[in-house]
């Protein structure tokens, strides 16, 4: 019998067709049940269009299973705390829509950790591009070149900063203390604050090697796009988030006016271009480096003039 027996699954969803996943992790669960497990899969839609809920209300038909349509955009933190509280056991399995079950032993795997650890992270796996699919993709090329920084052991060496919400497991009652901060509407770093607040409150984050995969990679524009709006997002929190981003580390390293002046002007001047290429068939991910950075330090310029 799993160490821990009584699970609850939970997948916040925005515009994914996730009715595959919640079907693997019921099969998993439901051989579990036959072990003492008791669980449930909830997946709280926060505000998708019509098609997409159409698509995930099967969701309801699985033993077990709720798909919790909210009608409105609460945002990427509010959806997460939403879940919690309406979560019936005392773990928590988070979850991306976006991500598949790459192991068939991939729950047993969280249930059988000791108990005594309260928040655990899995990780994800980038899968192989073996008929060249993706050879173009910006997120497949982003994500491929970090790889190597995706491993347990790797992980572990920061456990903190390299804490992220696709694939974790946490105490229900632990995660109600320490809720997503709700300020986070839009996309990104909601999960990199979560994870400050558990280190400046001494709780242990163990990573562990159990990923998830990804299931799909957006077009290189809504890629672009999403890095622009999460580059908003951390220079809207840059005081609360500082020590935790490179790119806020590296940008307030650069002491020399005249440094930065120029690396705003290349933006303004080839801004376009390097997002022209990041956005068509040869992005290439050095530039990619180069516009996120000039655009972080235009978003600053911008404040420093209000």
């Amino acid at each position: 019998m799993p160490v821990k027996t009584n699970l609850s699954i939970v997948i916040p969803t925005y515009n994914n067709k996730c009715a595959d996943l919640v079907r693997q992790l019921h099969g998993q669960a439901r051989l579990l049940a036959d072990e003492g497990l008791h669980f449930e899969i909830l997946v709280g839609d926060d505000g998708s269009t019509d098609d997409f809920l159409a698509a995930n209300r099967v969701i309801n038909t699985l033993s077990g299973c709720r798909y919790l349509e909210r009608g409105f955009n609460s945002g990427r933190a509010a959806i997460r705390n939403f879940l919690a509280q309406e979560a019936r056991y005392d773990w928590l399995l988070f979850l991306d829509a976006d991500m598949l079950v790459v192991n068939d032993q991939f729950l047993r795997r969280y249930l059988e950790q000791p108990g005594d650890e309260l928040v655990i992270d899995g990780g994800v796996c980038i899968p192989t591009d073996e008929h060249g699919q993706w050879s173009s993709n910006l997120r497949y090329l982003y994500e491929r070149a970090a790889a190597g920084h995706y491993g347990a052991d790797q992980r572990q060496k920061n456990p903190y900063h390299d804490f992220h919400t696709a694939n974790f497991l946490i105490s229900r009652q632990l995660m109600l203390r320490h809720p997503f901060d709700e300020r986070f509407r839009r996309y990104g770093y909601e999960d990199v604050l979560l994870g400050k607040q558990l280190c400046h409150d001494r709780i242990s984050i163990r990573h562990i090697d159990n990923p998830v995969g990804f299931s799909s990679f957006e077009p290189n524009d809504s890629f672009v796009g999403k890095t622009e709006e999460g580059l908003q997002t951390l220079h809207q929190f840059r005081h609360e988030l500082r020590g935790y981003s490179r790119i806020l580390t590296a940008s307030e390293g650069i002491h020399s006016g005249a440094v930065l002046a120029a690396i705003r002007l290349w933006h303004g001047l080839f801004g376009r271009l390097e997002r022209r290429n990041l956005c068509g068939s040869h992005p290439n991910l050095s530039l990619f480096k180069l516009y996120k950075l000039g655009y972080y330090l235009t978003l600053t310029k911008k404040t420093k003039s209000l």
